[in-house]
């Protein structure tokens, strides 16, 4: 297993929509690992491939307090969502940077698990915070881009001097 690099806005290549993954292969099952390595030591409770800059339809997920029970979702699409709820959300590609956001309190997701098998997931409360999260970077998106400009404009800023000061 490997520690991965991790994009962070405003780097274009978060943009990227991931291709959908067609065989679970060895080597989808070795990024899945590095993934989960990568997302525990950061910490964060959910990253996608897209933040790995590995542009395929993976996430992997932990939302437990004792960080054992990994959620790994392949091709995941949503089937249903219902409610709203608004959730202060973070970002392991915008360290440091929290905000609300609105988004749908419960949703119903399809997905392949790394044996290939069908899933259907249906989540309330912080997974489906987390499900959404995810899945937006799978279509390019940083939640950040759910806020007013104004707020982008002075996160891009933020991050900006914190690279300075970092360099």
């Amino acid at each position: 297993m490997a520690l991965l690099p991790i994009l962070r806005f405003p780097d274009p290549r978060l943009k990227r929509v991931a291709a959908p993954v067609n065989e679970i292969s060895d080597s989808v099952r070795r990024l899945v690992c590095d993934m989960a390595e990568t997302m525990y030591e950061a910490p964060g409770i959910g990253l996608a491939a897209t933040q790995v800059n590995v542009h395929k339809r993976v996430i992997v997920i932990d939302t437990s307090e004792t960080k054992d029970r990994l959620l790994v979702l392949i091709n995941p699409v949503l089937v249903d969502v219902s409610g709203s709820q608004v959730c202060e959300e973070g970002c392991l590609s915008v360290p440091g940077i929290y905000d609300k956001v609105e988004r749908a309190e419960r949703v119903v997701a399809r997905y392949l698990d790394l044996d290939g098998n069908g899933q259907t997931l249906d989540a309330e409360g912080l997974l489906a915070v987390c499900i959404q999260h995810e899945i937006d970077h799978l279509e390019g998106k940083v939640f950040v881009e759910r806020l007013s400009l104004l707020k982008q404009t002075r996160i891009k800023a933020k991050l900006a001097k914190q690279a300075r000061i970092t360099a």
